[in-house]
């Protein structure tokens, strides 16, 4: 679960399968770890059939979520999550042998998490990680940067 300002990993879980119970947790999770600006909060999903599970249908209605899905067949819908995936798999540590074990996975995609919220300044919201978007830090990075690129302008506006 990706918030979209943001771009911020909110919650996420490697699974042996696809099922609506674990979709259903790890949006229970993600409720429960956000304080959210919209209300109701929306989450954009695909058209997989986990997303149109009675049970995951439940779950957002019970948690006062908006569901939103994708126009089937139409992949630029869901830009967002599949630039994040792109980041995922395009990761140079990404094991182009596949993970050993489930437990293997789950340790790879929790580091990798850890490094696109914390460490990876993202282009989409002007080269800030998506931990300092999230709370609101990038405001003061952003301007400091401005400054910095206006002292430069100013000591050579030949260039």
């Amino acid at each position: 679960v990706e918030d979209l300002y943001s771009r911020f990993g909110v919650s996420w879980e490697v699974f042996q399968s696809e099922s609506a119970y674990f979709t259903r947790s790890v949006i229970d999770r993600a409720m429960w770890r956000q304080t959210f600006v919209m209300s109701p909060p929306v989450l954009h999903t695909d058209n997989d059939s986990v997303f149109k599970a009675q049970t995951v249908a439940q779950k957002l209605y019970d948690l006062g979520i908006k569901p939103c899905r994708s126009r089937p067949r139409v992949s630029n819908d869901n830009a967002y999550i599949e630039s994040m995936f792109r980041s995922l798999k395009y990761c140079p540590s990404w094991p182009s042998q596949g993970f050993e074990s489930l437990s293997a996975a789950r340790d790879w995609v929790e580091n990798f998490m850890q490094w696109y919220n914390h460490e990876h300044k993202h282009s989409g919201i002007g080269f800030a990680t998506p931990a300092q978007r999230h709370s609101g830090e990038d405001k003061v990075i952003l301007a400091n940067r401005q400054k910095v690129y206006e002292r430069a302008k100013a000591a050579r506006p030949d260039r």
